[in-house]
């Protein structure tokens, strides 16, 4: 009779605890049905994997322009994955399409440090989270902080724990904007491998490559760019003949001026990705073939043709708008090049704008976070030259950057060196108010 009564108790209990799980789903269900009477949204259930119980594909019915909330709208998605209601939310700024957050194994690195929720915006003109008819006027990093902060205010309805917001890149840019803005919005940010420009060619960014490496290593890709650009005639038709087979074409900027710009980008895109070691650039002129795949594997043709153009318009159009950029130095190939002065990229407009830079921004962001700012967390890579225009801390708050030793724009939590991940993960947990965990010995 004690060993029934013992098994009835058990089942009761497993019943109970599957109850509650379900009944836990559909209140998600429940509070996105609510959400929907008062908010212009619609949602769909997404496949997902083993960490977040569900997932969610929302589109929200933004105002193109949050000062006259009432006229055009276009529709902006968002990726919310959940692992409970009564837990933090890791909240992603994107800086461009957030395609891949529909993946059902997609989990960003924070989530498990901190057990949360993820909630992924996709950033605004960025397709198809962008208005049928591109006003580029709409296009500024005020506008894109304004959709931030009303996808916030929203789900707070339904998470009201700590959030955190956070991006790569152009997102770690965005991610700063946002709390530039919305200072108030997150418990913390953090910004990977985010830039902080104060021009469309932050000449800092030459100056770190100058030096970037060992000296040896520097040659290397000085000696492989010269033998391309110097003997430009006998590399152009490989250059062409790649290009073309991958569906690349120059209209806008010309092949010859493609073909120099992209032995300009050789340098930046080597240290920005670090996917290959010195010793591997080949330095094979009988090969030519060879040279031009490997050139076309560390700087991409496509960067500048224009299908990447269209591709990245937006991004563009923010950089020389707001957001700024990088340039080449022309110097040492000034015998060889097409070019007669430094270029920007100015030629990646979309057609009929002409924007100008505004820097204030920039210079406000900057002055907010060395000053204003707090619980932020800058991750940095070493040998990225996005690096040398991350944001200089006063370390008069409570603001940290983690540069990683030789890292990359791949530069994450996860990949650093043992005790500077533990310094991140237990800043992080200690400033969402979680008991920071004891070191294994």
């Amino acid at each position: 009779m004690r060993h029934f009564t013992k098994m009835l108790t058990t089942a009761l209990t497993v019943l109970f605890f599957l109850s509650m799980a379900v009944v836990k789903g559909q209140t998600l269900e429940q509070e996105l049905a609510k959400l929907a009477k008062s908010y212009p949204i619609t949602y769909k259930k997404l496949p997902v994997d083993s960490f977040f119980t569900q997932k969610y594909l929302i589109e929200f019915k933004e105002p193109l322009d949050h000062n006259h909330p009432n006229g055009k709208t276009f529709t902006q998605r968002i990726f919310l994955s959940n692992k409970g209601l009564d837990k933090p939310v890791v909240f992603v700024t994107e800086g461009y399409w957030a395609n891949y957050a529909a993946n059902p194994k997609y989990v960003n690195e924070l989530c498990p440090i901190l057990d949360a929720n993820q909630i992924v915006l996709e950033h605004r003109f960025f397709a198809p989270s962008a208005p049928d008819t591109l006003d580029w006027r709409y296009l500024t990093v005020q506008q894109a902080a304004a959709d931030d902060h009303a996808v916030a205010e929203m789900l707070k309805h339904i998470y009201h724990g700590k959030w955190l917001s956070t991006g790569i890149s152009k997102g770690g840019q965005t991610c700063m904007i946002y709390r530039y803005f919305y200072p108030n919005d997150v418990v913390a940010s953090v910004p990977y491998v985010a830039p902080l420009n104060f021009s469309i060619t932050d000449r800092r960014i030459n100056m770190f490559l100058d030096h970037d490496g060992t000296p040896k290593c520097r040659k290397t890709i000085y000696n492989f760019q010269k033998e391309l650009i110097s003997h430009r005639s006998k590399y152009l038709p490989y250059f062409e003949k790649e290009a073309k087979e991958k569906g690349y074409t120059y209209h806008r900027i010309g092949i010859e001026k493609a073909f120099d710009l992209m032995v300009f980008e050789f340098r930046f895109a080597f240290w920005q990705w670090g996917k290959s070691p010195c010793d591997s650039i080949p330095m094979v002129p009988d090969h030519p073939m060879k040279m031009v795949k490997y050139w076309d594997k560390v700087a991409d043709f496509s960067w500048v043709s224009d299908q990447g153009i269209k591709k990245f318009e937006p991004f563009f159009y923010e950089a020389m708008k707001q957001m700024g950029m990088y340039g080449y130095d022309i110097a040492p190939f000034k015998k060889w090049t097409v070019f007669k002065h430094n270029p920007n990229f100015n030629f990646t407009l979309p057609k009929g704008t002409k924007p100008g830079f505004d820097p204030s921004i920039m210079d406000s962001v900057d002055c907010f976070i060395r000053h204003k700012a707090h619980n932020m967390l800058f991750l940095v890579g070493g040998s990225d030259p996005w690096g040398s225009t991350s944001v200089d801390l006063t370390y008069q708050n409570n603001l940290i950057k983690i540069v990683k030793p030789h890292g990359s724009h791949r530069t994450r939590i996860n990949n650093l060196p043992p005790a500077l991940k533990k310094e991140a993960i237990d800043t992080l947990r200690k400033w969402m108010g979680e008991k920071v965990q004891p070191q294994k010995n």
